[in-house]
């Protein structure tokens, strides 16, 4: 499996994530996002970080990288992505995904793990994990508090599209951002493209505090 990796000024995950997909055997790249040219890849990963400074808002300049032309044109053509943490901004910035992400509702970053409940399996990234399955995976983000409105959300929801919820180890609701309705993750109405705040990048080996996050990544390979 192919697996391309774009890289922004100011990502810091783009390594992490290789790490990851190396270790469940994918071929992977790290493009540079000056690289417009055609993305030869069964899935492209937008990594966490903070594209650009974070200036203006959270992945807003991001989206006007050349090599988020290829991205939108691989997206047309059905392929796969995962957009993670500053990912699923730019994902949310480029109308990929519904909806948008505030800051905070403390204001303050957040780093730490944090419980996770699966709320669709119908789907290509977390079919590997049980529904209501709960999945440890770190958090670290200072805008994470997704937002979407009732319509949209209605939508989201009639289409299986919402994912993962934030909870406890016990499957209650825990919110650490504000997040409508403990969103955590979504995907496209086509099941293609999926964005989520935590990082299953970071939980990948047992002495890192879980690997929870190899179910969630292996599922993109069968």
């Amino acid at each position: 499996m192919k697996v391309a990796i774009i890289n922004f000024p100011g990502t810091n995950c783009e390594r992490d994530t290789k790490f990851a997909f190396d270790l469940l055997k994918a071929e992977t790249k790290i493009i540079w996002h000056k690289d417009d040219s055609e993305i030869c890849a069964d899935l492209v990963v937008l990594p966490g970080g903070f594209s650009y400074g974070d200036y203006l808002r959270t992945a807003a300049i991001a989206k006007f990288s050349p090599a988020m032309k290829s991205v939108v044109n691989f997206a047309k053509k059905g392929g796969y992505i995962l957009g993670i943490c500053n990912g699923f901004q730019m994902l949310l910035e480029l109308g990929l995904l519904d909806g948008a992400m505030n800051k905070n509702i403390s204001l303050s970053f957040i780093s730490k793990f944090h419980y996770l409940k699966v709320i669709s399996n119908d789907n290509k990234f977390l079919h590997l994990c049980k529904k209501d399955e709960i999945l440890e995976i770190p958090i670290a983000h200072g805008e994470g508090n997704y937002y979407a409105d009732e319509n949209v959300l209605k939508k989201l929801y009639d289409n299986e599209q919402i994912i993962l919820k934030y909870c406890d180890k016990d499957g209650n609701s825990l919110n650490p951002n504000g997040s409508i309705d403990d969103i955590a993750g979504i995907c496209d109405k086509n099941h293609k493209i999926f964005g989520l705040m935590p990082h299953p990048e970071r939980a990948m080996q047992k002495i890192l505090g879980s690997d929870d996050g190899v179910k969630m990544l292996k599922g993109f390979f069968c």
